[in-house]
């Protein structure tokens, strides 16, 4: 059983590389073949993590491709204070974000995918264990240029705010037409360089989910 996890993971990290590499941007499987774990026996994280994203070049619209378990976790923040701190407790919501892929049981091997969407520094940790695994090694920060920029599957406006509706006994006003505004945060684990990647990119993982359980 674990080899086919093994090999059904090594198949699609393969395949959404591919389609990375069509639309002009990368996928970074985080740690290469070690993956991202941590060693509970020997207390140590499977590779210096600091070392490999030192040798990586970053992009907006790139990914992160966490191969991992349940048993680490995978945090994302662009606020330097929690990620010295190891820990989510007295973050924002708007500055960071914990990815879980969707399976909440131990010891459950994952895929997760992480858009690089904020140009600057970019922070990850896994806070596992009270914070034990980032402080041994499970963390590292990038830094993550302009590239090819944003592309338009990750480009998309917030919603408007919302305007309380006129009373029963006032006039009705004309509809308001709202413009502007900031490229949203992608807080899923999948998404794409183009709509075709980021459907492709889920199926691949529902594919890969069905096979291991």
């Amino acid at each position: 059983m674990a080899s086919n996890t093994k090999l059904n993971l090594t198949v699609i990290a393969l395949l959404v590389t591919t389609v990375a590499a069509a639309t002009g941007y990368t996928n970074h499987t985080v740690g290469g073949d070690a993956g991202w774990f941590f060693d509970s026996k020997t207390n140590t994280s499977a590779i210096d993590y600091s070392s490999w994203a030192a040798n990586q070049t970053f992009n907006l619209g790139d990914y992160l491709i966490f191969r991992t378990s349940t048993n680490q976790t995978v945090i994302q923040t662009y606020n330097e204070t929690t990620y010295r701190s190891c820990t989510m407790d007295d973050s924002s919501d708007t500055d960071t974000f914990q990815y879980d892929g969707g399976n909440t049981n131990f010891d459950q091997s994952l895929t997760i995918a992480v858009a690089l969407t904020i140009e600057g520094t970019n922070y990850y940790f896994s806070d596992a264990d009270d914070g034990v695994q980032c402080q041994r090694g499970m963390a590292f920060e990038i830094l993550v240029s302009h590239g090819n920029g944003l592309p338009p599957s990750l480009n998309k406006p917030p919603p408007p705010p919302y305007i309380e509706p006129p009373g029963g006994d006032s006039a009705q006003s004309p509809p308001i037409t709202i413009t502007g505004g900031s490229p949203s945060l992608n807080n899923g684990a999948v998404g794409g360089g183009a709509e075709s990647r980021a459907m492709l990119c889920s199926f691949l993982f529902g594919v890969a989910g069905s096979l291991m359980f």
